[in-house]
Formats: C-alpha cells, sequence, structure tokens
C-alpha cells in the first residue's frame, strides 16, 4: 500500500500522538507532510513575518460577543484564549475546542466558554492602551501608561502544551495587582474554583440532560507572588501558568491539571518559550509566499496564523468562530453549518501545505455518518447519507427539532434541511482537495466509505430523463423550495463522482460501480444561463429560483466544486466571467472565501481581483476577522487561497461540465493536475513562492522576476505523472533530476515521469555546460 512520506515535528502535550498511532476512530494520525529545511531564503522570508504586528490602540470594543471577537487571539490548535477588558480590568476568555454541551437537540448544544483569567490594576484606570501581537508566534504584549506607570502584561499560549502564559512587568511606580481564575457558570453546568498560593485552580462540566458528559479543567501556578493579590514593583516580574485539559484527554482532568502544572518551574517555561519559537519557525517554513504587497502578505500569514492557533485537535475541529468562544449562546450554536461554513477556514490550508491543520475538519462530518444514513433511508428512502444543516461533534446534531421550524417544510423527521440535498456533497469539497494533493491511500481508506455514501446517495436521488441525469426537489438557498437542477448541487456532483471514481480506482475497490459513476457524469445536466444585466451568465438553478442579491453561490459550482477552469469551453468561461462581473461580491459577508478563487479559476482580470483583495484585507480587525461580519473564521481562507492560486495553480475542471460545447471525452483521458505558474498574476509583477502543493502530490516553488520565470522547482512525493504548461512558451526547456540534467522537453504542455521523493527542476535550456544558480 503506498504511502506518503511524512515527517513528525514532535510535541509534547497530551493533544498530539505518537508516529503511527492511530488516535481516534474514523481519523487518520495528523502530522505535516513534508519537512522543509530552512535556508537562506526562507529565513528572510521568516523575518519578514517577524515584522508583522496586529496593533489595538483602544480596548476592543466586540469582545466577548456571540459572533466574531475583534480582541487578540491566542490558540494551539487546543485551546484558545482571547483578549478583551479595559487597562485596569483586563480579562482572558479562556475556551477549548473539545468543550461543549453535548445534546442533539436545538438550542441545546453549542461550543461553550470554560472560563476567565482576570487581572485587575486600578492604578491603571485611564491608561493609554496599546496592544501589538506578533504574528509570526501570537506573542502578545500590552503596554498600558498612566502618567508615571508603566505595565506590560506579555501572554502566549504555548505551541507544544495546553499552558497559558502571562508574564507581568512595570516601570516607573508599583502597581497593586489582582488576578483571579474562574469558570464561567450557567446553561445548566456545574462550575467549581478554589486554591490558595501559589496554585489555583478551576472547573466547569456538563453531565445534567446532555446526551455526552463534558469536562474542562484549569489548574493556575503564580511565579514571584505568594497569592493573587500582589504589589508589582519596578524591575520585578510575575508570571502567570496555566494550564487546561478536559475529560476527553483525560479520565480525571482536574488532577491531570493540577498534576501538570506543579511541574512547572522557571527551567521549564523557558524550554516552553524556546519550544514555542521552534514550532512557530517550522511552520512557517511549510510554504511561504513573497509578493512585495505588504497589506496582502500580512493578512495572508494573519489567516494562516489564526488557522494554527485554531486547528490541530483531530477530533475536534474549530467551530464558526474558531476556537474564541467567549459567551454561551454563539450565533447558529456555534456549530459545524454544512453548507460551507464548517468547510471555508480550510480551503487554503492544502496548497500552504498545512495538512495538520487541514485534517481536523473532517471528523465530524465522518462521525455524523450512521446518523446521515438513518435520514437517507426515512427522508428520501435512498442509500447513502443525506446531512442536515447544523452538526456537533462525536455524532450530535445541533439543529435537531428546532422549534421555529416545527411545521415548515424546512424540517423532515426533526432534522433541518432547509429543503437542501446538497450538504452532504458538501463535505467533500475538502475531503477531494486533500486527497488530490496527497494521493494519501491511508486517508482514502478513512475517507472512501463517506464518499462511497454520498455517491451512493445521488446515484438513488437523480431522475434519469430524456438522455440526462436531473436532481429535483432541492434548494439552492436555504429554504428557497423545490428547485430543480440547482447549480451548486450539480457542481457538487460532479465533484463527488469524480472522487470517487478516482479512489476506488487507486484502492481497486467498487469496479462494478465506475461504469454507472462514469455514465453520470457523462450525462448530468448541463448548467443553465439568463441574461443579466446584458450578459449571459449562469441562472442558480433550471427551474425555480434564478437569482440572489447575496452569497455567492451562482459561482460555487466553480470554486469548491471544481467543475470549471482554464481548460474549459471558451464560452463558458466568458459566461463565467460574466456571472463574476455582474454579481460583483467581492465583499459579500458569506462568500468571499469562494468568490476569489472562482475568479482566479477562470482567469478573471488579476488586477481587479488584486485590487479587490487587497481592499479587502485592509477591511479587517486587527485579529484579521472581517470588520462588521457576524461571521467567524470561514473567511481565513480568502486572502492566502487566492493568492497561492493565483501564484500556482494546478486545478484540473472535474466532470464533465467543462466541456460543454465540446465533444464530451472519457474521464481517464484528462491528466489529473496541470501546474501553471503564475496563471492569473500580473506579469510586471515579481513573486515568489516555496512549496505551493498541487494537485497529483507535487509541492512547487518558483520566482517571477522581470517579468520571466526564473525557474521551477518540483518535489513529487508520490511518484505520479507530473503535465506542466510551459512557463518558458516557444522555448525548449532542461529538466535536471537531483541536479543532472536528464531530459529536453518542448510544446506548450509537457508531461513526464516522476518518482516518490524525487527533486525536479526546470529552467530554459541552455547551450552553457554550468548548473543554473537556483539549483547548485
Amino acid at each position: 500500500m503506498r504511502q506518503p512520506t511524512i515527517f513528525l515535528i514532535l510535541i509534547t502535550s497530551s493533544l498530539f500522538i505518537q508516529p503511527g498511532k492511530i488516535i481516534a476512530a474514523n481519523i487518520t494520525p495528523v502530522v505535516d507532510q513534508v519537512k522543509v529545511t530552512a535556508n537562506d531564503t526562507s529565513s528572510d522570508i521568516i523575518r519578514k513575518i517577524q515584522t508583522f504586528k496586529a496593533v489595538w490602540t483602544s480596548p476592543p470594543a466586540k469582545t466577548p460577543a456571540n459572533y466574531a471577537i475583534d480582541g487578540p487571539l491566542m490558540g494551539n490548535g487546543d485551546i484558545g484564549v482571547c483578549i478583551g477588558g479595559q487597562t485596569e480590568s483586563l480579562r482572558f476568555y479562556l475556551s477549548k475546542n473539545d468543550f461543549w454541551r453535548l445534546k442533539s437537540k436545538a438550542g441545546q448544544s453549542s461550543p461553550k466558554i470554560f472560563g476567565y483569567l482576570d487581572i485587575a490594576i486600578e492604578n491603571l484606570k485611564g491608561a493609554d492602551y496599546h496592544v501589538a501581537q506578533s504574528i509570526f508566534d501570537g506573542v502578545t504584549t500590552g503596554t498600558f501608561k498612566r502618567n508615571a506607570l508603566t505595565v506590560e502584561v506579555k501572554s502566549r499560549v504555548a505551541a507544544t502544551d495546553n499552558i497559558l502564559l502571562v508574564e507581568l512587568s512595570t516601570q516607573g511606580e508599583n502597581a497593586d495587582v489582582q488576578v483571579k481564575l474562574s469558570p464561567a457558570e450557567g446553561s445548566g453546568s456545574e462550575s467549581l474554583h478554589e486554591g490558595s498560593g501559589p496554585l489555583y485552580w478551576a472547573v466547569r462540566k456538563f453531565e445534567k440532560d446532555v446526551d455526552i458528559p463534558t469536562e474542562a479543567a484549569a489548574a493556575m501556578k503564580i511565579f514571584g507572588a505568594p497569592n493573587t493579590a500582589f504589589t508589582l514593583k519596578p524591575n520585578q516580574s510575575v508570571t502567570l501558568a496555566i494550564y487546561m485539559t478536559s475529560r476527553f484527554k483525560h479520565k480525571k482532568p482536574l488532577e491531570q491539571a493540577k498534576q501538570s502544572i506543579a511541574k512547572i518551574d522557571s527551567k521549564a517555561i523557558q524550554q516552553l518559550q524556546n519550544d514555542h519559537e521552534h514550532w512557530w519557525s517550522q511552520y512557517w517554513n511549510q510554504s511561504w509566499i513573497d509578493i512585495d504587497n505588504p497589506t496582502l502578505e500580512k493578512h495572508y500569514y494573519q489567516s494562516l496564523y489564526s488557522m494554527a492557533a485554531a486547528s490541530r485537535d483531530p477530533k475536534f475541529p474549530p467551530s464558526i468562530f474558531g476556537t474564541w468562544i467567549t459567551t454561551d449562546s454563539p450565533h447558529w450554536a456555534g456549530d459545524y453549518h454544512l453548507n460551507y461554513n464548517h468547510m471555508a477556514p480550510y480551503y487554503a490550508l492544502y496548497s500552504t501545505n498545512r495538512i495538520t491543520q487541514a485534517d481536523p475538519q473532517d471528523a465530524p462530518i465522518l462521525d455524523f455518518r450512521k446518523r446521515g444514513q438513518w435520514y437517507a433511508q426515512n427522508i428520501t428512502q435512498t442509500r447513502g447519507v443525506l446531512y442536515p444543516v447544523g452538526i456537533g461533534p462525536l455524532g450530535i446534531e445541533t439543529t435537531f427539532e428546532h422549534d421555529r421550524y416545527k411545521n415548515s417544510p424546512n424540517q423532515e423527521k426533526g432534522g433541518l434541511f432547509f429543503q437542501q440535498r446538497s450538504n452532504s456533497a458538501y463535505c467533500l469539497v475538502n475531503i477531494a482537495q486533500r486527497w488530490r494533493t496527497t494521493y494519501d491511500l491511508v486517508y482514502a481508506e478513512i475517507v472512501y466509505p463517506l464518499i462511497k455514501d454520498v455517491a451512493d446517495f445521488w446515484q438513488d436521488y437523480l431522475k434519469f430523463e430524456n438522455g440526462r441525469y436531473v436532481i429535483y426537489g432541492d434548494a439552492i438557498h436555504e429554504g428557497s423550495g423545490q428547485n430543480a437542477n440547482p447549480i451548486l448541487s450539480l457542481g457538487l456532483i460532479y465533484n463527488t463522482f469524480d472522487l470517487a471514481l478516482d479512489i476506488s480506482t487507486e484502492l481497486n475497490l467498487d469496479v462494478d460501480c465506475r461504469r454507472q459513476w462514469q455514465h453520470i457524469i457523462e450525462n448530468l445536466s448541463g448548467f443553465s444561463t439568463q441574461q443579466k444585466n446584458g450578459k449571459t451568465v449562469f441562472r442558480y438553478t433550471e427551474k425555480g429560483t434564478a437569482w440572489w442579491n447575496d452569497n455567492t453561490l451562482g459561482i460555487q459550482h466553480i470554486y469548491p466544486g471544481n467543475t470549471i477552469g482554464l481548460d474549459s469551453d471558451p464560452r463558458l468561461l466568458d459566461i463565467a466571467h460574466n456571472t463574476i462581473t455582474v454579481m460583483n461580491r467581492w465583499r459579500d459577508f458569506n462568500g468571499t472565501n469562494s468568490f476569489y478563487p472562482a475568479a482566479v479559476r477562470v482567469g478573471y482580470n488579476p488586477s481587479i481581483i488584486l485590487q479587490k483583495l487587497k481592499e479587502y484585507a485592509a477591511d479587517t480587525y486587527p485579529n484579521g476577522f472581517q470588520r462588521n461580519n457576524s461571521h467567524g473564521i470561514e473567511n481565513f481562507s480568502t486572502t492566502p487561497n487566492t493568492l497561492n492560486m493565483m501564484l500556482c495553480m494546478s486545478h484540473v475542471p472535474v466532470g464533465n461540465a467543462h466541456l460543454q460545447g465540446k465533444e464530451k471525452e472519457k474521464f481517464d483521458s484528462r491528466p489529473e493536475s496541470v501546474i501553471r505558474l503564475f496563471p492569473v498574476w500580473p506579469k510586471e509583477q515579481n513573486a515568489r513562492f516555496e512549496n505551493i502543493r498541487c494537485w497529483g502530490a507535487f509541492l512547487v516553488s518558483s520566482e517571477l522576476k522581470n517579468g520571466k520565470v526564473q525557474f521551477v522547482k518540483i518535489h513529487s512525493e508520490q511518484g505520479r505523472q507530473c503535465t506542466l504548461e510551459n512557463p518558458w512558451p516557444e522555448k525548449t526547456v532542461t529538466l535536471y533530476r537531483h541536479n543532472k540534467p536528464t531530459q529536453k522537453l518542448t510544446g506548450q504542455r509537457f508531461s513526464f515521469k516522476t518518482k516518490k521523493g524525487e527533486a525536479l527542476m526546470l529552467v530554459p535550456y541552455s547551450t552553457q555546460k554550468s548548473k543554473p544558480e537556483s539549483i547548485k
């Protein structure tokens, strides 16, 4: 069985795993796919990232909130901490990805805030407020000045253990400080806290009237002060160390928290800080871009920072608002919304080579299979799975028996579907991206049963009429009615069957199913069009809803549905361009994460894309959340995903939708990947990138300088066939394998074989015998 070479960054916390160990049912070990050795260039990039700061000059105004907050965000993929409050009463909100109230009933299940660390310094009332967060590693430094008094509060969530470190120091005058660790209360929870110097603890748990009991605990140790009330003197520092864990990580979380924090001393703190910086250096070395645009670069790296801080627990991904839950009543139950919200934050993590951060997405989707099968059997009388709009972890259904929709067609058999049939197919868009960019057979074996379920559902649900497959009774928007052939569902179905064919072939499974799957791909209904503003554009459905004045479902068959791209019929590309122009959704609250990538996929004007993206990136809170948008982490993918695709695109349109107007071709006649360098990028604008992960399991690096591509480096993880658009049109290209010239390639597009783990280099052919400078 083929398997990608993997390198594990060793982590010491109980959150993480030992090499090769399956940590939970239905999910693969999550490890970084490639170890990247720092070189002079990547060191330059790390130094650049270290200059990027998020800065607050006034206290956050929307922290806490039931929606996306505006305060500094810290985390390690399991615990999350954000900062609110005033200068004299700072509050650290403590959350954890696996701390939910878990009951399958609307209004009864959501992620909950664990508790608070409060730091009161009465002397600072009315002080100047200045907080700066390093995007490189999340170290957050507050500097508060009032007359001769300056207090500095430096905090970080350790990357390699579940510990929050907060260091307080003062200059000029003494400062009287009071600190308090306390759990949140209410919502049917049991909350306890006690302690005496230097050890304090807190517990919050949900055990009554729940389907799955939950519990989290924290223990705090104070270094440099005898108890929680102390006088901070100049040239003196006090450090607070708080360890957090949960019942899902330890059977007795409070005992574990107490034991873990008791072992912490000054030497351990220094080691935590060293490990913290090393982890983040390794994280940034996974891949990078350099485009000489500080606004976009900052938002690019800030988005990746936030996803690293939010997503690393393989069983409990972050919810709509990430790991930063500040109340007990987050909007939309703070759940995993399956009609795009849950998938969108992860879109960029595949091309940016952050597989460890991407894999947690799958866990709740896989855990819900059994319930999804029940819905398919009892609502649509089909095989496979039918998923509602909202789920939680471990098979929990957050929207079940919603009182608001009790007598509405939007609710069926207690499940809230909004008449949509597409949620389970939407669950496959990132699974497809993970597969196509890694060709990891271990991963394929884990997700294939779900893929087969989704294919079975649509095979039974589609109607074959007059030589084509038709969708009936499927709403394009929530509650938009019994639409026929919603364009989003068509795109997702193409993606589903393309993925099922690909993986079943690689695993040598379900040979007898492939003929029917292929028949569906070849005969699925095409995309409907209409006239709008004097242009031919896509129609949202063939019958029913024609257009929608917000959101971006009218282009999501392009992205993330993957059905249209630069290899598509020119007429279809023209319609796609027209639709992008007429929709003009560059600032859409829901859909920037799909609108920008769709524009890139069809080759829209790169100057317009970059200008609009720069405006978007500039209109965010200091923490990267979109300003005045109640939605959460879903748009952290927008900037990195768009820029990566502009710099290096490997997409091949899936299914047959892209061949409208062309002679139909068979599934297996198309390449699985076509790598294009700077395909939708202003050629006069210099840019370079390292290790963008491409379809076919290739890591690609290149540079555009003075209008010319300088080189192409390719690392082949799986040894698959590589197809490349010639970066030097009309020129012969020399292919180097392990620094030795082995082959000359010609043509606008060429293919060549690769070996597993092979390093390749392509440069314009030269009669000179010396090696290209870039591979010496």
